[in-house]
C-alpha cells in the first residue's frame, strides 16, 4: 500500500516488527504511515497476531496516512537556498561543486540578487499564508566572497525573509560577525577535525594552506550568539576523532552541530567514503558522548542530523530538516537559486547541468521550474516505489537519502544513496533512545511545541 493512495482507499494496515537491538524491546511498524509501537519482544508474535494492537491502530490508520501523505507530497516551497557565487576560496576534496566553478566561477551582481530576491518574495506572498516569512540561506561555494552583495540584500530584504548563512568560517571576521548577529541571521561554520592536521585532510586552500585556526577563530567570536551551528563531513581521514571532535563543540559551546555522512555525488567524495559499519560505531560513540557530557554540564550539544531522525519518528511533521524523508525536500519544501540565475531543486544539484530547472527571472520563474521534468525527477523520487527500500520497514524515517548522490551512484533515481546500513542504525539507536526515555536529551528544548499527539496506545 503506497503512502500516496487516495484518501478512502486505506486497507486493513499492515504491520512488521523490527528487532532494534534492545534487550527488552523490538518495535512493530506500519511502514506506509510511519506508525510504530515498542513492545516486549518475547510477544512480538502474539501482537502481531493478536486484535488489540491493530484494532486500536485501524481507528486512526487513515489519519496517520494522510497526515505523512500531506508531509511527502502536497508541500509547496517555503525557503531557498541563495547561491550568490560560484567561487570559494576553499580546495575541499570532498566538495559537491565542479572545481572549475570554484577556482574561477562568477558572482551574482548585487542588482541580481536583490531583483531575485524581489521575485523570490512575490513568489513566496503568493503561496504562503499572510504574516509567514519564507528562508533564504546563503549557501556555497563561499558566500562571502561576495560579500558586499550578501550584506546589501540581507538589509534590503529584513523585513521579507528569516535569513541564514553557510560559510566555512575562514570569512568570519569581527565585521561580517557583528552585521550578521546584529541582523539575527543563523550562522553556519564547517570544521572537520580537532586539530589542524586532521581538518587540513580534507579542507584546505587552493595553496594547500592550513584554515584549521581561523575557523576555530570565527567559532570564538560567536560564543554566546544564540543561533548558530558547526557542520563536520564525516569521511575516512576524520571518523576516528568524532568523539574529540564533539568534545570540542561542548567546551566551545557549539549550541547545535551535524556529523554529516560525506555525500558522494562526486568522485572526489567517493574516495573518502568511510564504510557502513565505520561510520555506524563512531557515530554512534559521538552521541554517547554528547550525552554524557550534557548529563556532566546540564548543556547540550544537540547533533542535528540524528535529532531530525528521532523527531521523524516522534513526530513526522515536526521534521526541521527535509533530507530523511521521501521526496526530500528538494523542489517541494525548498529550492536553491544559482549565481547565473538558474533554479536548481537543492544546491547539491548545482553541478549537474540536467537538473537545471530554469532561470528565476525568465522561463516562467519558479513555477516553471517547480513543473520542469527536471525537478519531477527530483520530486517524484519515491521510496515506496523502488527495490530495496519498498520492501524497508523503516523507509519513512530514512527517505534513502539524498537523491543527487542516488542518481550519481546509481545512473538513475530507483535506488539507494550511500550509507543504507548507517541510516537504519541510526533509526534503531533512536528507538532504543525512546525505549530507555533518553530521546529528550539527544533533542533541541521545545522541539514538540505545536505538536498534537494522535494516538498513544499507553494511555
Amino acid at each position: 500500500m503506497s503512502a500516496s493512495s487516495p484518501a478512502g482507499t486505506f486497507p486493513d494496515p499492515t504491520l512488521a516488527s523490527l528487532d532494534i537491538g534492545h534487550p527488552v524491546y523490538a518495535a512493530i511498524l506500519d511502514p506506509d504511515t510511519a506508525f510504530w509501537a515498542l513492545v516486549d519482544k518475547t510477544r512480538v508474535a502474539d501482537t502481531l497476531a493478536g486484535s488489540m494492537l491493530r484494532d486500536a491502530y485501524r481507528q486512526h490508520a487513515e489519519a496517520c496516512r494522510r497526515e505523512l501523505h500531506a508531509l511527502r507530497f502536497e508541500l509547496k516551497p517555503s525557503g531557498v537556498y541563495l547561491n550568490p557565487t560560484e567561487r570559494c576560496n576553499l580546495n575541499c576534496r570532498y566538495c559537491y561543486l565542479p572545481e572549475m566553478q570554484r577556482r574561477s566561477g562568477g558572482h551574482m551582481s548585487a542588482d541580481e540578487l536583490l531583483a531575485s530576491l524581489s521575485r523570490l518574495r512575490d513568489y513566496f506572498r503568493s503561496i504562503m499564508p499572510e504574516g509567514s516569512k519564507p528562508r533564504a540561506i546563503f549557501h556555497g561555494a563561499e558566500p562571502l566572497m561576495n560579500r558586499d552583495a550578501v550584506f546589501a540584500a540581507i538589509d534590503a530584504f529584513a523585513d521579507d525573509f528569516i535569513f541564514g548563512l553557510q560559510s566555512n568560517g575562514t570569512l568570519l571576521d569581527d565585521g561580517a560577525v557583528s552585521f550578521l548577529t546584529a541582523r539575527n541571521v543563523s550562522i553556519g561554520l564547517s570544521l572537520d577535525g580537532p586539530s589542524a592536521g586532521i581538518t587540513d585532510a580534507t579542507r584546505r586552500t587552493w595553496s594547500s594552506r592550513s584554515v584549521h585556526d581561523r575557523v576555530l577563530a570565527a567559532m570564538d567570536r560567536l560564543r554566546g550568539y544564540g543561533s548558530w551551528s558547526v557542520i563536520t563531513t564525516c569521511t575516512t581521514e576524520n571518523l576516528p576523532y568524532l568523539t574529540a571532535m564533539v568534545e570540542l563543540f561542548h567546551a566551545r559551546e557549539v549550541p547545535t552541530c551535524m556529523l554529516n555522512a560525506v555525500r558522494c555525488t562526486l568522485p572526489g567524495a567517493r574516495a573518502v567514503r568511510p564504510d557502513d559499519g565505520a561510520m555506524t560505531r563512531a557515530f554512534f560513540a559521538a552521541l554517547d558522548r554528547t550525552h554524557e557530557l550534557y548529563r556532566d554540564s546540564g548543556r547540550k550539544l544537540v547533533v542535528a542530523n540524528f535529532a531530525n531522525i528521532l523527531i521523524a519518528i516522534l513526530a513526522p511533521t515536526a521534521r526541521r530538516l527535509m533530507c530523511d524523508i521521501s521526496p526530500c525536500g528538494a523542489g517541494r519544501a525548498f529550492v536553491a537559486l544559482s549565481a547565473d540565475g538558474n533554479l536548481y531543486p537543492c544546491s547539491e544539484f548545482i553541478g549537474l547541468p540536467r537538473f537545471n530547472g530554469g532561470q528565476l527571472l525568465a522561463d516562467g520563474g519558479i513555477d516553471a521550474a517547480l513543473t520542469s521534468d527536471a525537478f519531477r525527477s527530483v520530486t517524484g523520487r519515491n521510496v515506496d516505489a523502488f527495490s530495496p527500500c519498498d520492501e524497508c520497514a523503516i523507509r519513512q524515517f530514512c527517505g534513502s537519502p539524498c537523491p543527487a548522490e542516488a542518481h550519481e551512484l546509481n545512473g538513475g533515481m530507483g535506488g539507494t544513496g550511500a550509507f543504507c546500513t548507517f541510516y537504519r542504525e541510526q533509526v534503531n539507536y533512536a528507538l532504543r533512545l525512546i525505549a530507555d526515555g533518553k530521546a529528550n536529551d539527544y533533542l533541541w528544548s521545545g522541539w514538540d511545541d505545536g505538536t498534537e499527539t494522535l494516538f498513544d496506545l499507553a494511555h
